[in-house]
């Protein structure tokens, strides 16, 4: 297990209505990085499990990339997903900032994604590698169909040296399922947000459980 934290931006481009809807009202609530940072001071006096923050990387570039990191391993976070940080841009400028703080940088990949940019992530990776399960934002999709369960399968055949976690349309305990078939877990986003939305921190545990158990 792990708990993936969103770090709110007012460009959004890979995230669907609902995730999108939640950044504004934190951004309207006065959330900014020194904030969450803040927030986050005590996390690890309760929390063990691996911590990641998902961002876009135009506020921890206006942060400054090395105070990020240096905040991070403060508090005791273990890695950074950022989408729009491409691997050429993160070996040639940032890797030996995410290194020098104990930080992995997880990379994203989707169906378009070619077999030697896969394998390239893969020895740039360490941790895991989030395949996105469809070029579309998070949470705008139903299930899985065939093209996607041939994409999770062709990635498994590759025999990369990371895990693979699914992320995008994981809203249930059925298409948990369909999408660890091939890979060693799966992220879910949107559908825990309308969970926070409908039922508060009190229906985390029942939500959690019919992720798990069908």
């Amino acid at each position: 297990d792990m708990v993936e934290i969103g770090l709110p931006f007012s460009d959004p481009l890979a995230d669907g209505t609902t995730i999108q809807s939640s950044s504004t009202r934190a951004l309207q609530n006065g959330m900014t990085s020194e904030k969450l940072f803040e927030q986050l001071s005590d996390v690890r006096k309760k929390i063990k499990i691996p911590l990641l923050i998902m961002g876009y990387f135009n506020p921890i570039l206006q942060y400054g990339v090395e105070e990020f990191c240096e905040r991070c391993e403060h508090i005791g976070i273990d890695g950074l997903i950022i989408p729009d940080l491409p691997l050429y841009e993160y070996e040639r400028g940032y890797r030996s900032i995410f290194e020098a703080h104990g930080l992995y940088n997880i990379f994203l990949i989707s169906p378009q994604t070619t077999e030697e940019r896969i394998r390239a992530i893969d020895q740039a990776s360490e941790g895991f590698i989030y395949m996105v399960s469809s070029s579309s934002t998070t949470g705008s999709q139903d299930g899985f169909g065939a093209e996607q369960q041939k994409y999770f399968k062709r990635v498994a055949d590759m025999h990369l040296e990371n895990p693979r976690i699914v992320g995008f349309g994981i809203k249930d305990a059925n298409s948990f399922q369909a999408a660890t078939t091939h890979a060693q877990g799966g992220i879910i986003g949107s559908a825990f947000i309308k969970s926070l939305e409908q039922n508060g921190v009190e229906g985390i545990p029942d939500f959690i459980k019919r992720i798990r158990y069908i």
